[in-house]
């Protein structure tokens, strides 16, 4: 296996990464950047701007003229070629220390995102929750007592939705229904032994959840019952997210933070993109959003 720095990007809160039409596409979340880079040298192919912070964000349909964006406090949709934002739909609560975090486009076509309540008092219950935003523009919340959500992602093998909770460090697994609401909520696996809290995750083709060990510097792969297959120690403090790209999406392209608001570092390698090569599994196309924009 071979770790390699892509380009010379230095990002604040890298997150997001995700494959699509030959690039690398993924946020500086402080920055309100959406970037798109060679896959080889690393260079920016593409550069958009939307109001920070940023949570996350899906490609709407085949073209890949617009995104669904993750916002403060609402979802929008971002038409890259004029740069024109349109507010979507705005969830059911506010606070300064709360806002829309990672998320995900699902095989139906919906948008599915999550929010992250931080520096709460001890005891003081997460505001927000899970969220799904379904191809009529309807707004539903799923779940919700979840402090920081990341790394949603479906496993490909049996179609169960996987969620992290960084702040309680757990990944839970859901049965998503035919109408898209979630059921059989089971506790996949705790990552304290890792000495990190799950953040940005993504799958193999295998059913192996890959996620960034976002306090210990290193990716680990859990297999479908939740034992700990892999462990890699990446050269940087924090990375955040992963996802499979290239070709033959053999490639691992992983996200980092120099300077999070609460999490910084200054190595020479912190916030910058990794490409792992030579990992040994292959990872699936995701899908796209299906909204009426």
């Amino acid at each position: 296996m071979n770790i390699q720095r892509l380009g010379d990007l230095k990002l604040a809160l890298g997150e997001c990464p995700q494959w699509h039409a030959g690039r690398l596409w993924l946020l500086d979340c402080r920055q309100g950047l959406i970037l798109a880079l060679d896959p080889d040298s690393g260079e920016v192919a593409a550069r958009h701007e939307a109001p920070a912070p940023l949570g996350s964000f899906a490609f709407n349909g085949d073209g890949g003229d617009c995104i669904v964006l993750s916002l403060k406090e609402e979802i929008a949709a971002l038409h890259l070629r004029t740069g024109k934002l349109r507010s979507l739909a705005r969830i059911d609560a506010s606070h300064p220390n709360l806002r829309l975090n990672d998320g995900i486009a699902l095989a139906d076509g919906s948008f599915v995102t999550g929010t992250m309540h931080v520096f709460r008092e001890a005891g003081e219950p997460p505001l927000g929750g899970l969220y799904r935003l379904d191809t009529a523009l309807r707004l539903h919340k799923l779940d919700e007592g979840i402090g920081i959500v990341n790394g949603p992602c479906v496993n490909p093998v049996n179609g169960r939705l996987h969620v992290a909770d960084s702040a309680a460090r757990v990944i839970y697994s859901y049965a998503i229904a035919p109408d898209g609401t979630l059921n059989d909520k089971r506790l996949f696996v705790r990552t304290d032994a890792e000495d990190s809290g799950p953040d940005g995750c993504t799958f193999d083709s295998e059913g192996g959840l890959w996620t960034a060990l976002v306090r210990t510097g290193a990716l680990a792969r859990f297999d479908m019952q939740g034992r700990l297959t892999h462990r890699i120690d990446l050269p940087l403090t924090h990375p955040s997210a992963l996802c499979f790209g290239g070709p033959e999406m053999a490639d691992l392209f992983v996200t980092s933070i120099s300077d999070s608001g609460r999490l910084s570092a200054s190595g020479p390698l912190d916030g910058a993109v990794l490409k792992l090569t030579g990992v040994g599994f292959r990872g699936l196309a995701r899908p796209v959003c299906r909204l009426p924009l």
